[in-house]
């Protein structure tokens, strides 16, 4: 069992971070547009912006146990990347709640899924590359 988990270590630790990610996203998104009845474009933009906060220390520190002595480098790729996914999201939720496709909670939770599999790709390949 040991051997698995160190074998799929930066698999594992991404699914639960990127779950616990996911749960900040959707619980201030809820909070903002649900609670506070705040416009849900705008309570989608600060969900994706604390929960990319939560994100690059969680993935920097145990996901991909970055050593890099360039943290600033490293956390504008992160951010851009992010912001990448961001757009998407945004979109996502433009065109799925703003043209009364999907209530606005069951978008925000399938674009998550997207979100974080376009997530791992872009900091396994361009963040956090094996420095």
């Amino acid at each position: 069992m040991k051997e698995l988990y160190l074998k799929y270590k930066e698999v594992i630790m991404y699914l639960i971070f990127g779950v616990l990610t996911t749960v900040v996203n959707i619980v201030v998104y809820y909070i903002m547009a649900d609670m506070l009845h705040i416009h849900y474009m705008v309570s989608n933009v600060v969900a994706w912006f604390l929960s990319v906060l939560f994100a690059y220390v969680t993935n920097r520190t145990y996901v991909f146990e970055s050593k890099s002595q360039d943290i600033m480098k490293e956390m504008i790729s992160f951010f851009g990347a992010r912001l990448a996914t961001g757009v998407m999201d945004m979109g996502f939720m433009w065109i799925f709640v703003g043209l009364h496709i999907l209530p606005d909670f069951i978008a925000k939770v399938i674009s998550n899924v997207f979100v974080i599999i376009a997530n791992y790709v872009l900091s396994k390949l361009v963040v956090f590359k094996g420095e």
